[in-house]
């Protein structure tokens, strides 16, 4: 078969979510099935390193999409030309984005609906966009892979998809994570938080990962704080909205507060192991890849009671209301008083990271693309 992937989100040292998705998917699917011709199509000059196989042909289709327009000019315009010059036999869009213009079978990785229950969180034309296109996308689509049973249900709610159509492939975690001894983290606590314990955060700083009540949670805990515990925040300031900024400038600990900005996976690897909690309280996800890096590193989670977190962290963590600040500022304190609950949920997270790899996920979402090709 041709497969063409869209891989305009496969950026050197600057892959996120979808990003990390797209690559350790389709870094197996290509090696794994050396018959198929994979063309992945970038919109712009690319690494290598994302060439995975000698049956990974790259081409680049320009401009660079990065805005509405030019997304409806890509995807509406010049990718159904391409599909057609290429003679695609499928099309894949790993990222959620496909094309409404081609008679070419698409399957669809739709990750979450998070547009159509928080519109007031993106900006004006990409939710339009997004709320305009992708259940046309859906609709459209011969297959439709999403990362849990959660957003299984909403496609299916919300876009009217017959759920025989949808398959679920939970994401997984980078092979690299693991635990350190605990000089390593002693080390790593001395270079980042000064010695001390902290409490972490990872994932980009827009406003649906709740950085705003939990900048007022920690503020509180702090007040009742031992042991000096600091806030370590790691990802880019994507969305830094006037909210998350007036929260962050009202906090009285705010110098308590670290932030690390983006890291690359060995550092990231040893700041997750490092630390005495993570705390992951977004009020929307489709999925929730923190959780079970933390599963990997060997450290406890506090996280929310709600979409797709709960169905990922099983009991291995602690669940909270994300709306609650009283609520998360005690699961902070009981995770740092209980040392007994800290190595029970340590214990439990360790089982619980077997269920997910990206070798299981590359798996369903090949399976997820024959189902469309037939």
């Amino acid at each position: 078969m041709n497969i063409v992937v869209n891989t305009q989100l496969l950026l050197k040292n600057r892959l996120e979510g979808l990003g990390w998705f797209t690559f350790e998917t389709f870094k197996r699917i290509s090696r794994n099935h050396p018959e198929h011709q994979f063309y992945f199509v970038f919109d712009r000059p690319f690494d290598n390193e994302f060439i995975f196989a000698n049956n990974v042909k790259p081409i680049i289709l320009r401009p660079a999409s990065r805005h509405p327009f030019l997304w409806f000019l890509r995807f509406e315009i010049l990718m159904p030309r391409l599909l057609k010059k290429l003679k695609a036999d499928v099309y894949v869009g790993p990222d959620g984005w496909t094309t409404l213009n081609t008679k070419v079978p698409c399957v669809q990785v739709l990750h979450d609906l998070n547009w159509e229950y928080n519109p007031q969180d993106i900006p004006f034309l990409i939710r339009h966009y997004f709320s305009f296109f992708f259940p046309r996308y859906a609709r459209k689509a011969k297959r439709i892979a999403t990362v849990s049973e959660y957003s299984k249900s909403d496609i299916v709610k919300i876009y009217g998809i017959n759920p025989s159509l949808i398959d679920v492939v939970f994401n997984g975690c980078n092979e690299l994570y693991e635990s350190f001894p605990e000089n390593i983290n002693e080390q790593t606590r001395l270079h980042y938080a000064g010695g001390h314990p902290y409490f972490l955060f990872v994932g980009a700083l827009l406003p649906r990962k709740n950085i705003e009540r939990l900048f007022k949670a920690f503020d509180k805990f702090k007040a009742s704080d031992k042991k000096n515990t600091r806030l370590l925040i790691v990802g880019e300031k994507k969305w830094w909205t006037k909210e998350i900024n007036t929260a962050y400038e009202k906090m009285v600990h705010r110098n308590d507060v670290v932030f690390l900005g983006r890291l690359p996976v060995e550092a990231l690897n040893k700041v997750y192991a490092a630390a005495f909690a993570l705390t992951f309280i977004p009020y929307f996800e489709g999925f929730g890849i923190p959780i079970i890096e933390a599963f990997n590193c060997g450290i406890p989670i506090i996280t929310s009671n709600c979409t797709s977190m709960p169905e990922v962290a099983g009991d291995a963590a602690i669940l909270i209301d994300p709306y609650d600040i009283d609520d998360i500022t005690n699961a902070m304190k009981r995770i740092s008083t209980d040392e007994f609950l800290r190595q029970q949920l340590i214990a439990k997270g360790h089982e619980r990271k077997k269920m997910f790899s990206w070798n299981k996920t590359a798996a369903k979402l090949w399976d997820c693309i024959e189902k469309a090709a037939d």
